[in-house]
């Protein structure tokens, strides 16, 4: 059985390690907003399943001071910033491209256009994406899932729920997993070894790239579990949004 097909088969098997990644960009926003907690009442509401959810996170908070941070340390202790930058580059104009689909199926033509001009010039003129050039075009880049797309039209998150490995999510962005993983270009890779090899790269720069905030975060809280959850609620509100969210609503589906 050809590497391609087993990938078909068994996307579940690949999702864990690309929603670590994408749990752990998420966490970069929390310096901003983890000291400022939720309403008292809005917590029951959001995250009904609390005292599951802390455990998982605390497990997945394990796993990551056992594994991933020391090896976020060590990457960033021997690779050159310059370096791990090409590699941030490489991997966001991957991005770009299922950004581009997004931003299509939510009716922003414009924008779609212009997210796959980027993945289009830097893939052609910036030896795939290492260089931007198409930020010093000026090629504003942005960055949309699945889960933004049904924000957009009017699906509420749901519960705030924390996955073993796979990190923070609702039951909104837990749906969108399944389309994301389809719509990474990676994944078409014809040998698992080569993608697992790029799939861990992007895992570790990525994690490298929190750990200045996740310093601050640390020193700011009490109750990181606290701290986490609510930024990431705000940080997804705001996405949908596209940075422009409406007064919060207790009745409103994104609260």
């Amino acid at each position: 059985m050809t590497g391609g097909r087993n990938r078909r088969e068994e996307p579940l098997r690949r999702a864990p390690l690309v929603r670590v990644a994408a749990s752990a960009a998420l966490a970069c926003a929390l310096a901003g907003c983890a000291s400022t907690g939720q309403q008292g009442g809005a917590r029951d509401k959001t995250d009904p399943l609390e005292p599951m959810n802390r455990a998982v996170f605390a497990f997945n908070d394990a796993v990551d001071r056992a594994v991933l941070k020391p090896v976020a340390q060590k990457y960033t202790d021997w690779l050159h910033p310059g370096v791990r930058g090409m590699v941030t580059n490489f991997f966001g104009n991957l991005g770009d491209a299922w950004t581009s689909v997004n931003q299509l199926l939510q009716g922003k033509p414009y924008l779609a256009l212009t997210d796959f001009t980027r993945f289009t010039v830097n893939t052609t003129f910036g030896f795939l994406g290492i260089v931007d050039l198409a930020s010093e075009l000026g090629l504003e880049k942005h960055k949309e899932d699945f889960g933004q797309t049904l924000g957009r039209w009017g699906v509420g998150p749901g519960p705030y729920l924390v996955l073993p490995l796979l990190g923070m999510s609702t039951v909104r962005d837990t749906v969108g997993l399944v389309p994301d993983y389809y719509g990474y270009p990676l994944v078409y890779t014809n040998h698992d070894r080569y993608y697992w090899s790029a799939r861990t790269l992007e895992f570790v720069n990525i994690r490298a790239g929190l750990l200045p905030a996740e310093k601050l975060l640390e020193a700011a809280t009490l109750d990181k579990y606290s701290a986490y959850r609510n930024g990431y609620l705000q940080r997804r509100r705001n996405q949908v949004y596209d940075g422009d969210p409406p007064e919060e609503d207790f009745d409103d589906g994104e609260d």
